[in-house]
């Protein structure tokens, strides 16, 4: 899997298998691969940020430049374990992680008031005030027993969700 014009054996196949825990099977790994070297287009074996751009999809994704922090230089073993968030095998615990690290902007493994406020923004744009946003997740905080000055660990952040009911289904189709 040195790069992305080699064949990909199966032995390569079930060590992803093995490296996303078995959210995808063969077939989807092989359709994977074909994607992946459709965006690896200068065949250097990992996905640089342009790269990921050029997916229509992701570049209006209004957290894409987040997630790009997130999937630059991926190579194909790491792309298809970010992609397994999005597997409708994942758990909800992988689902949530995979938020978490989006809201944990600096990768510092906690999510403060400041961070989560960000993300909100780029989700609502103008819909929705500043101000409104910061009495919204102060209150959702309180309820929770945390404050504006509270850094979030993922533990708490899952705590949170759990608060306040949030179930999450995201799936991502594999051609």
């Amino acid at each position: 899997m040195g790069s992305a014009l080699s064949v990909l054996t199966q032995y390569d196949i079930e060590e992803v298998q093995e490296h996303c825990n078995h959210l995808f099977t063969q077939q989807e790994i092989v359709s994977l691969y074909k994607r992946f070297c459709q965006l690896d287009r200068n065949s250097k074996g990992f996905i640089s940020s342009d790269e990921f751009l050029s997916v229509p999809e992701f570049a209006m994704n209004p957290l894409s430049q987040r997630l790009l922090k997130m999937t630059d230089g991926l190579n194909f073993k790491d792309f298809v374990a970010f992609l397994s968030a999005f597997s409708a095998k994942a758990t909800v615990q992988q689902k949530i992680e995979l938020i978490f690290k989006v809201y944990d902007s600096d990768s510092n493994g906690k999510v403060t008031f400041k961070e989560i406020i960000e993300v909100l923004q780029d989700l609502s744009g103008a819909f929705i005030s500043d101000k409104q946003q910061e009495e919204v997740l102060s209150q959702l905080l309180q309820e929770a027993g945390y404050t504006k000055e509270s850094s979030l660990m993922l533990d708490d952040f899952i705590k949170i969700l759990d608060h306040q009911g949030l179930k999450m289904e995201v799936e991502i189709p594999v051609e």
